[in-house]
């Protein structure tokens, strides 16, 4: 079983940025798929960042050249770096560990982010 924990959340004006923390328990996070998806109120939960244990990446769209995930192995943390924050932007904001041997996805408790002047 793993065990994620985001941090960094939080209240940001527009325009400004934040960095969002995920703390993997274990000691096979550097094998694990991460991404860090959001939720905002009546929308469906969806893919922001994509990072692989090779370390290739993927974005949606939307955040394109504003975000950037990046990890730690020797931390076993995966951060999410968003700038230039949009009111579009506010949601809760989950981790997810995808073990790709297994198949299984293991979720955080989600870490809020409101985008807001």
């Amino acid at each position: 079983q793993v065990q994620l924990v985001e941090s960094g959340g939080g209240l940001v004006q527009p325009g400004g940025s934040l960095r969002l923390s995920c703390a993997a328990s274990g000691t096979m996070f550097s094998i694990y798929d991460m991404g860090w998806y959001r939720q905002a109120p009546g929308k469906q939960r969806e893919l922001v960042a994509a990072i692989t244990s090779g370390r290739s990446t993927n974005y949606v769209d939307s955040v394109k050249g504003r975000f950037t995930i990046s990890r730690d192995n020797a931390k076993n943390t995966v951060y999410l770096q968003m700038t230039n924050l949009k009111p579009e932007d506010t949601a809760v904001y989950y981790c997810n560990a995808h073990d790709t041997f297994w198949g299984r996805d293991y979720w955080g408790q989600g870490t809020q982010v409101t985008v807001s002047s």
